[in-house]
């Protein structure tokens, strides 16, 4: 699961709890590939009821014409229509580092944003960064990729390329053709930039003068933080615990005097509550199990509400991409993730919550390593009694699938419900990507891929 905020280094039993679930923290060195052991940790199933599975998929299974975006999408018609009657959709990935898991995710997403009315694309990045994403693709002020490597470092990191600045450019030569325009909202909150602290001034100088002077004070200690997201995050890390605690205590005090003013704005109120989200995220203590759970708890949570609030202060339909370990209705890691994004979703909005996995049979993919580089390693084939194992052998290379009605067939849904190995694949290696997972349980819909290729990276600008 994405988790991009881990920047502190956790004490080594919690370290491999936590690699499941991030683009932890400072990466490490190599770029050598390579495959880990992927057991089936089940007894496989009987020939026969793999086929009587694979023959119930089928039923319900669309293939896909492409994983890459442009092009005719008769192919995602149907995709389209089962999303009907959701008004948020989230979209996983298996891996954080696949080029062909964005891409599909771009296809489905231009599918859904013009037949069915989408228009806000929810990621696991900073709320100032999505603004700097907005001004451009409302606007067209800027290089996207310049704002793209300057926003997405440290944890970060991995978010920086190709395959999403080829998403925001797609979506800014759509708002560039007018109609219903299309905007990124970040749902984490593990930085916040110099911008997102004089909006809120601003909006108190022009509307509640008198509160000025306290919000400066309030908010002195962060804005002393310096310029650059990793050189910022890693400032702010280095604090004493003492200081990070009252930084806190300023960053709640701040959103109250807010939230009590006699004039207010959803907006303003929404950046001082995420300023003190992120405060209170930097007084963890990651080396401490129950802290760690907590907060990782409190993440899921605060990036549900924050979707949620957006689709219904905005009434956009919106997409919520992440890692399929925060979009599922199960978690894959109950000691350190005890609650999904996506359970939460499904309890503040209902059945207008839909939940899409992306499942990978094998491939390649990019990670950071705990010592603070980054990687291209390599997964599967996946192995007998895996759910991806089953999947391939649908008829189509890649496909998509409606779970619900395929559960109701017996044998199908017998399957669906059975916790098997699955490849979550996080930021970080090394790792174990195949926790146990019953597929039913943890998503309405399937995107199934054969094979994938490793995301490529933004190159830094000169």
């Amino acid at each position: 699961m994405a988790h991009i905020s881990r920047r502190r280094s956790p004490a080594p039993a919690l370290a491999a709890a936590l690699a499941l679930t991030a683009l932890l923290g400072p990466a490490a060195g190599g770029a050598a590939a390579a495959t880990p052991a992927t057991g089936a940790g089940t007894a496989a199933a009987t020939t026969g009821d793999v086929r009587a599975v694979v023959a119930g998929l089928e039923r319900y299974a669309h293939p896909l014409r492409s994983t890459a975006p442009g092009g005719p999408s008769d192919d995602l018609r149907a995709f389209g229509q089962l999303t009907r009657g959701a008004d948020i959709v989230g979209i996983g990935e298996a891996s954080h580092g696949s080029k062909d898991v964005f891409t599909v995710k771009e296809r489905l997403f231009r599918r859904l944003a013009e037949p069915e009315g989408f228009s806000a694309y929810a990621m696991e990045i900073s709320w100032s960064a999505a603004v700097r994403l907005n001004t451009y693709l409302g606007t067209g002020r800027g290089d996207v990729r310049q704002i793209m490597c300057e926003e997405f470092q440290d944890g970060y990191g991995l978010l920086n390329t190709e395959e999403l600045a080829h998403l925001f450019e797609w979506m800014r030569e759509h708002n560039r053709g007018g109609g219903r325009q299309l905007r990124v909202v970040g749902l984490d909150y593990s930085d916040a930039g110099p911008g997102q602290y004089e909006r809120i001034l601003a909006w108190a100088e022009r509307n509640e003068p008198a509160l000025v002077p306290e919000l400066r004070r309030r908010y002195a200690a962060l804005r002393a933080l310096p310029a650059g997201v990793a050189t910022r995050m890693a400032a702010y890390n280095a604090l004493p615990m003492a200081d990070k605690k009252t930084m806190a205590k300023d960053a709640q005090a701040a959103y109250r005097l807010l939230a009590g003013a006699g004039k207010k704005d959803p907006w303003v109120l929404q950046e001082a509550r995420v300023l003190s989200h992120m405060a209170a995220e930097y007084t963890v203590d990651w080396t401490d199990p129950a802290q760690a759970k907590a907060a990782s708890r409190l993440r899921d949570r605060t990036m549900a509400e924050t979707a949620v609030w957006w689709q219904r202060q905005t009434g956009e339909r919106i997409v919520v991409s992440a890692h399929d370990g925060h979009v599922s209705y199960e978690t894959v890691m109950p000691e350190a993730y005890p609650v999904t994004m996506g359970a939460d979703l499904r309890e503040l909005a209902g059945r207008r919550y839909l939940a899409v996995g992306t499942t990978l049979y094998g491939g390649d993919y990019r990670a950071r390593t705990a010592t603070g580089g980054e990687g291209t390693y390599s997964v599967g084939p996946a192995a007998p009694g895996s759910n991806e194992y089953t999947l391939d052998k649908v008829r189509h290379r890649d496909f998509y699938v409606d779970l619900r009605p395929a559960g109701r067939d017996p044998v199908v849904g017998g399957w669906l419900t059975t916790a098997r190995p699955t490849f979550v694949i996080p930021g970080r290696y090394p790792n174990d990507p195949a926790p146990r997972l019953a597929l039913g349980r943890a998503f309405d819909v399937v995107v199934h891929l054969h094979h994938v290729r490793a995301s490529v990276p933004v190159a830094p600008p000169e």
